[in-house]
């Protein structure tokens, strides 16, 4: 491949990673380059870099051109191929590697492709990823003859998360792997779990013939809700493309929201941990962060995006995080990344520990009247001025607002949130309030906030 300088479609560096349309915004050159770039930033070509890929049908591609870019740099590569996310973190976290990078699109189509960056055992986003941009465009890049050593970390994964677990024989488990590389991982922990399992989904397959990877999304879990009811299992567990995000359905076949599963975590983590600090993110209920001040906690509310959380664990000293989107950071007993086959495997303990059903757990947290996550198409070109129009807007009526992750508004009602998408050309939303009639007050005013960003005549 010629070298030179080289520029990046603006679109695809994100804010906490890299992410774009192969095809359109995202090319092989850019995997190459990234690879090269990142291997200059850390100047550790003494040290290796483990790299991972998802199932996507163009990830061998750009794993390939990335790979080949670290070496040209004189860069040492760990080679962990088809593998989760998490996997790949584990395998830094272990091994003392200088970094990571994984491909994978996430929980995105399957056009989409990325890279999810680590520096160390830290995240490699924000600046860092301005600062590997501004090397790409200079062409001043390390040269050298790296060599690719290939290893497979599954078996003393397997072992790592089942330590010191306890999980009932008695519980009835459907998984959705979802044709996303946690189905292989998963597979072979199955035969070493007591308890019933059902998997489906299992394969990996980068076209996700059965649904979009992401589980947040209820519809994306009909086939589990199906499973747990013909089964009658206790709990369904759904897991994205690449394995660092889960969703939940109760025996019942409800869903559960991510900020409901994080507080049943944060309950049982402030019993034997009194004065934990506990980060969730601003799309989380109200309850969720009153209830851990109640249980003697620390809350912190933080902005949505798996390497700020890390980050602000790492700051804090946090031992639980978590995100409305299905991303848990254990590090308690964990390593304070998001890992949702431990996560889900965590879910099974409580239950076993807890005992009674997942509804019944529910039931007894303290809840409101939420919405979804909404979405609202707007071009990533246009998102930060659409916010910024509302927050001066709110800011000239003297409302009550924060603007820790775009704007989240409280009323005599409830909240609402307005945030620009960090992965997508959308602005996402959600409201919170004590009645479905003061819910319903609530959308009406943040589509009326929305409406006049957007510079509409109607606000």
């Amino acid at each position: 491949m010629q070298i030179g300088s080289h520029h990046f479609d603006s679109s695809i560096l994100r804010a906490y990673d890299i992410r774009g349309i192969v095809g359109e915004t995202l090319f092989e050159a850019d995997a190459y380059y990234i690879g090269r770039s990142f291997a200059t930033c850390l100047l550790k070509s003494a040290d290796s870099i483990a790299v991972g890929r998802d199932g996507r049908l163009s990830s061998p591609m750009l794993e390939t051109a990335l790979i080949q870019g670290l070496q040209d740099a004189g860069q040492m590569v760990c080679s962990i191929g088809l593998s989760s996310t998490p996997l790949l973190y584990y395998t830094i976290f272990e091994h003392a590697h200088a970094g990571g990078i994984m491909v994978t699109g996430s929980h995105n189509p399957p056009t989409h492709n990325g890279f999810k960056l680590m520096r160390g055992r830290s995240p490699f986003f924000g600046q860092a990823i301005c600062d590997l941009e501004a090397i790409a465009a200079s062409g001043k890049f390390l040269s050298g003859q790296g060599k690719v050593q290939y290893f497979s970390p599954m078996e003393t994964y397997g072992t790592r998360l089942l330590k010191d677990l306890e999980i009932s024989p008695r519980l009835r488990v459907a998984w959705d792997t979802g044709n996303g590389t946690v189905g292989p991982i998963l597979q072979t922990l199955i035969t070493r779990l007591p308890c019933t399992s059902f998997h489906i989904n299992q394969s990996v397959d980068g076209r996700f013939p059965t649904h979009p990877p992401d589980p947040s999304l209820p519809e994306n879990l009909h086939d589990l809700r199906a499973l747990v009811q013909r089964e009658r299992c206790d709990i369904g567990i759904a897991f994205d493309g690449d394995g660092d995000r889960m969703g939940i359905i109760d025996e019942n076949g409800n869903s559960v929201s991510g900020d409901k599963v994080l507080l049943l975590f944060a309950r049982d983590i402030l019993v034997r941990c009194p004065g934990a600090t506990i980060i969730a993110d601003a799309k989380t209920s109200q309850t969720f962060f009153d209830d851990v001040v109640k249980l003697g906690g620390y809350p912190i509310m933080e902005k949505t995006g798996h390497s700020i959380i890390k980050t602000r664990m790492q700051e804090t000293g946090a031992l639980l995080a978590g995100e409305m989107s299905g991303h848990i950071f254990f590090a308690d007993a964990w390593y304070g990344f998001d890992d949702a086959l431990y996560a889900a495997l965590r879910l099974l303990m409580l239950l076993t520990q807890q005992g009674g059903t997942l509804s019944e757990l529910l039931h007894l947290l303290p809840s409101l009247y939420a919405t979804p996550e909404l979405s609202f198409p707007c071009l990533d070109t246009d998102k930060k001025a659409v916010i910024k129009r509302i927050v001066q807007r709110l800011q000239q009526e003297q409302a009550n607002f924060l603007t820790i992750d775009g704007v989240r508004v409280r009323t005599a009602q409830g909240w609402w949130l307005l945030r620009a998408s960090n992965t997508q050309a959308l602005l996402t939303g959600r409201a919170e309030a004590s009645s479905p009639e003061a819910l319903e007050m609530l959308q009406q005013e943040l589509k009326h906030y929305l409406h006049y960003g957007m510079g509409s005549n109607d606000a």
